[in-house]
């Protein structure tokens, strides 16, 4: 990798000044006691500004062994924070508070390059000069007062280089622009005196005035708006009533103590959680105190946003709107509340723009891309107080309505959408017209999955465009006419088993840099009597719900390593093939003993067989961690299936005993459309990699996304692009016998 020209320029510096890579070169100046003392005490609001979100950013990457430095402009160190062993460490090296960092002293290093770029920096392992640091990975950035550029000091993340990782300098850059924010408005609040502070109208801040008593005297309409009271129930109440804020007053009145920072939170009358941060100070006149005065700060939408699980994974790079599995996650959870009892109404519309393929083969994407934009904005425009607008890809969209009173309020919204496609979008110097088919589907009174009520609007979706486009069609019993009865398929379901009508199919797994075939996915199909042959997602979820899915996880397991040994005897060459457990199969005790006994009755080497499991089942971690390590210890290999769609945890991934992670299909299939999807997918690949495991891709259908993948040293690859999932008479003809 080629290194920035400020990492060669400091190289060249310290190689021409005579310094020794392989000596330890340690900082030259330090501050006095006494001097970092008055230098602490004069950074000390800004320090508490930076130790706030430096905090919320080692909370973030618990488990994960880093150290967070703040330098001041000159490079002094003022605060080191984070894993201990790396903190005693960089002691060795004279690397402590006060040590003055430059270039010169103790050459090419991350706080001196911080100061000097205009922009974020990464310094990993032999870009550092001197050699005892090449076991490190480091970022980091500057950080200013924003209105005049005026250089504060440095924020620095240190780790052992198998942690590095290209978003932990996202996260440190967010950080950093959160503290130049706080810091800005700290600053500003400075420059106004206590009677510009409470000129109520003037400012976005909640703000509360009291008495020398402490009776509330004023009460501003944004502190309405974050409280949820209204100002006629506060002002002239004793102020230390306040569940929230009552005991702050208190101390203020009564001890002269200044409150800065503190972060409270609080439900709103709506249930609805609100995070602000509160200070408080009292108000003196001729140096007698005559009442105090309290602000919030609303962070509530920097809070949540903070707490969110990878924003990029969530939402569209296009439109910015929530996408496909942002929606999924949403129907999941109103679905578990509906399951608790919950009283909530849901449905969905699906959206299908008419003739978008003809616009985009004829105006180019270019133009496509602007259309969707312009739709979106549409879209938005008939947004309710309660309805998410998200887009699920190419030309389709989705409304997900939730908690209306009025059964009519799906078709209103419809026919509402419709009425927007009535006039042309202009895009660049062309009219363009287009319609759209939409599907909807309304949660019904007994419980359903979010896959099956999907799919109801889909049908529905594709009815609309079969009768004619710009139109939309509710979903209803009729439209599934064609499908099987649930039923009684699942009184077939029960009887399957015995009359052996599963089969499974074999999806290759080719190995990206040799070509050679390395393995097969093992998937279940049904050869139904009546209805021929039926994929997973027909059946899968039914046998969840009947509790069948152990016993057909068994006879999948007992399949797949009976088949590979009878492939072995016959002389084809032995490789892996991995078969997926479900989560009650996964959390049955009997699971270990049962690979036993089927590796001992089919005499298979544990070595060609892997369990693929979900990062949802891993959530159980002090059960999993044992049951995944007596698996391991038999031999058998482990892969963390669909990665990235669940509750990810970088400490599963460090603790478990896993060989493969594969990556999701929903972010292969947008990797070369969608930069946060690529993003995520290299992001992944590297974590992976420098955690020793191997990575597969699933859902390869172009060469395009096999190339990348190939570029970004993904190691195995499967999906249609090479072959679909093939009977074994087709495996043994195309492949083995190959």
């Amino acid at each position: 990798m080629t290194e920035p020209y400020y990492i060669k320029e400091s190289k060249r510096m310290c190689k021409e000044s005579g310094m020794d890579p392989n000596e330890v070169s340690r900082p030259k100046n330090f501050l006095s006691e006494v001097e970092f003392a008055d230098k602490r005490k004069s950074y000390s609001e800004i320090l508490s500004v930076v130790s706030f979100f430096s905090n919320k950013l080692l909370n973030s990457l618990k488990g994960t062994p880093i150290l967070v430095v703040v330098s001041d402009e000159n490079g002094y160190l003022l605060e080191i924070e984070g894993d201990e062993t790396i903190k005693s460490t960089i002691e060795q090296f004279g690397i402590k508070l006060g040590s003055l960092f430059t270039q010169e002293d103790t050459g090419t290093n991350v706080v001196s390059l911080s100061l000097l770029q205009k922009h974020p920096i990464s310094l990993i392992g032999d870009q550092h000069y001197h050699t005892f640091l090449h076991g490190i990975a480091c970022y980091g950035t500057a950080f200013h007062y924003t209105d005049d550029n005026n250089l504060l000091g440095s924020v620095s993340i240190m780790m052992p280089i198998s942690f590095q990782n290209p978003l932990f300098l996202t996260m440190l850059t967010q950080a950093v622009d959160s503290i130049e924010r706080e810091l800005l408005l700290r600053k500003q609040n400075k420059k106004l005196n206590i009677m510009n502070q409470i000129m109520l109208s003037r400012t976005r801040n909640g703000i509360v005035v009291t008495d020398e008593f402490g009776i509330t005297t004023e009460f501003n309409e944004f502190a309405e708006k974050i409280s949820n009271n209204s100002r006629e129930s506060v002002v002239g109440r004793h102020i230390y009533d306040s569940p929230i804020t009552g005991d702050y007053f208190k101390e203020v009145l009564e001890q002269g103590k200044i409150v800065e920072n503190e972060e409270i939170k609080f439900k709103d009358d709506a249930g609805n959680l609100v995070v602000c941060l509160f200070d408080a100070q009292p108000i003196y006149e001729d140096y007698k105190m005559i009442g105090a005065f309290g602000q919030f700060r609303d962070i509530s939408d920097r809070y949540l946003l903070q707490e969110k699980y990878n924003y990029l994974a969530y939402h569209d790079d296009l439109t910015n709107l929530p996408n496909r599995r942002y929606i999924n996650r949403e129907v999941e959870t109103i679905i578990t509340e509906l399951n608790a009892g919950h009283h909530r109404t849901m449905a969905l519309l699906y959206i299908d723009l008419d003739r978008f393929k003809v616009i985009n083969d004829n105006f180019g994407h270019s133009h496509g891309d602007e259309l969707i934009i312009k739709v979106s904005e549409r879209l938005r425009s008939c947004l309710g107080e309660k309805d998410t607008l998200a887009r699920m890809g190419g030309d389709e969209f989705i409304f997900l309505l939730t908690d209306f009173v009025s059964p009519d309020y799906a078709t209103t919204k419809a026919e509402e959408i419709l009425n927007l496609f009535h006039e042309p979008f202009q895009v660049g110097t062309k009219e363009l017209h287009t319609t759209a088919s939409i599907g909807i589907a309304i949660y019904p009174d007994y419980p359903i999955s979010m896959e099956k009520l999907m799919v109801y609007a889909d049908n529905a979706m594709y009815q609309a465009k079969s009768q004619g486009k710009n139109r939309y069609v509710i979903h209803t019993s009729e439209l599934l006419e064609d499908m099987m009865d649930e039923y009684s398929l699942e009184i077939d379901l029960r009887r399957a088993l015995e009359n052996n009508e599963f089969v499974l199919h074999y999806q290759p797994q080719i190995h990206n840099q040799s070509g050679k075939l390395v393995g097969f996915e093992a998937l279940i199909r049904w050869q139904h009597p009546r209805l021929g042959l039926l994929p997973p997602g027909k059946f899968i979820k039914l046998a969840e719900e009947n509790g069948l899915i152990t016993q057909i996880g068994e006879w999948v397991i007992n399949e797949a390593c009976s088949q590979n040994k009878k492939w072995q005897n016959a002389g084809m060459e032995p490789i892996k093939v991995s078969v997926n457990l479900s989560t009650q199969q996964f959390l049955t005790r009997n699971l270990v003993t049962y690979m036993e006994d089927v590796l001992k009755r089919t005499a298979l080497d544990p070595h060609y067989i892997v369990v693929e499991i979900t990062e949802y089942m891993a959530m159980e971690y002090d059960y999993s961690i044992i049951v995944l390590n007596k698996l391991k210890s038999l031999g058998i290999g482990i892969s963390i299936d669909d990665f990235g769609t669940g509750y990810s945890s970088l400490n599963y991934l460090k603790n478990f005993p896993i060989d493969y992670i594969k990556i999701d299909k929903s972010f292969i299939s947008e990797i070369m459309n969608d930069p946060n999807d690529a993003i995520i997918v290299k992001a992944i690949i590297t974590l992976a990699h420098n955690l020793q495991k191997e990575v597969i891709a699933e859902g390869v259908e172009t060469k395009e996304q096999l190339d990348f993948l190939t570029k970004h040293q993904c190691d195995i690859t499967q999906g249609y692009f090479f072959s679909k999932p093939l009977p074994i008479e087709e495996i043994e003809k195309i492949y083995l016998e190959r």
